[in-house]
Parts: structure tokens; sequence; C-alpha cells
């Protein structure tokens, strides 16, 4: 029988995913299915669907080894639309029951289909409306003068250090996990040492 498997996503590694956990655990005891359930957490944006997790979730839905995907919140699996609409289309196709635990509403079928674009929709306005008030802020803040933009030099892990991990064969993703940054700043790193 295959196993119901639920996905976690924090957008960083300083966030907690523990309310998402507790919420989907509660849900998952109510229904009385809080057996053969799988884990997979990612720390990670969701602008793309390069994340480690997700990959191991995609393998073994593909392998026939998960029947359910239990979100906490839709736009978990992608912050884009496109994505997140393929992704559901791809599953769905594949008879996969996706359930978001928030938004109560279990994504087969005709309906389910409907509204999961729906929410995908909204969770990409969210993104956008939140880029278009930072550089609204960022202006502003230039404007009056307070605005001198991020120190030189300051980054969250040592650019050097990427090329290290490089050298012993991980990629990208790897080490975007191991320094606690995104798979763009890896690679920003790496190129800027030649390395592509």
């Amino acid at each position: 029988m295959s196993a119901i498997a639920v996905y976690i996503r924090v957008s960083s590694t300083s966030q907690n995913e523990a309310s998402q956990k507790r919420e989907v655990q509660r849900w998952l005891k109510g229904q009385g299915l809080d057996k053969d359930t799988f884990w997979f957490v990612d720390k990670a944006s969701g602008k793309d669907t390069a994340r480690p997790a997700f990959q191991k979730l995609q393998k073994a839905i593909w392998n026939g080894e998960v029947s359910t995907v239990v979100v906490w919140k839709l736009d978990r699996l992608s912050r884009s639309l496109r994505d997140g609409i393929n992704i559901l289309h791809d599953w769905c196709e594949t008879g996969l029951r996706v359930v978001s635990v928030t938004q109560q509403i279990d994504f087969s079928g005709a309906v389910g289909k409907l509204m999961a674009a729906v929410f995908l929709a909204v969770g990409e306005m969210e993104r956008e409306n939140i880029r278009e008030r930072q550089a609204a802020g960022i202006a502003a803040a230039k404007e009056r003068g307070v605005y001198i933009g991020r120190k030189q030099g300051t980054t969250k892990g040592k650019p050097k250090r990427a090329t290290e991990l490089r050298e012993k064969g991980l990629t990208d993703s790897e080490i975007a996990e191991a320094m606690g940054i995104s798979r763009r700043t890896v690679q920003r790193y790496l190129k800027a040492h030649g390395i592509s």
C-alpha cells in the first residue's frame, strides 16, 4: 500500500517549520492517517522546484510509493503559478490525492484543480506584492537619503567555502543547503571564482 507524504517548506534556514508540522500532525491524527507517513522538509525558497526534499518527494511519487501528499498550504509546493499548476496537474493525472490542511481543500478532481489554480494565483500575487512594497520602500528611503544598502562584503557564507565544497563534488543545491544560502548565491560565488 502506498504511503502518505507530508511536504513542509520554509523559505530560509533561519525559519522554523514547527508550526506547519503541528497543524499537519493535528489534521493527520483527526483523519486517522498518522501511520505510514513520510515527511519531506525543505528550507528553501519556493520560486522554483530545485529543492532537495521536493525532488525526493517527486521521485517517491513517480515510483508509486506515495498515494497522498499533504501540505500545510498550497504555496508551500511552489510560489510560481506556472510551476504550481504543472506540479498539481502532473500529480493529479497519476491519481495522487493532494490535500492542503489550512485551506481545507482536497485537490483531487476537477473542482479541486480549479481551486488549486486560484490559490496558486493568489500566492504568486502575494509574492509580487511583497516585491513591489520592498522596491517602493527602498525608493522612498533613497529619496530621503537614508538607504545605504547592504554593507559591502557582508554575506551569509564565505564564497571560498562554496568553492571548497564544489571541489569535494557537491552540487549547487547541496552547497546551498550546507551553507544555509540560496542556490543562486552559490552560483554567484562559484562564478566569481571562475567555476561554473
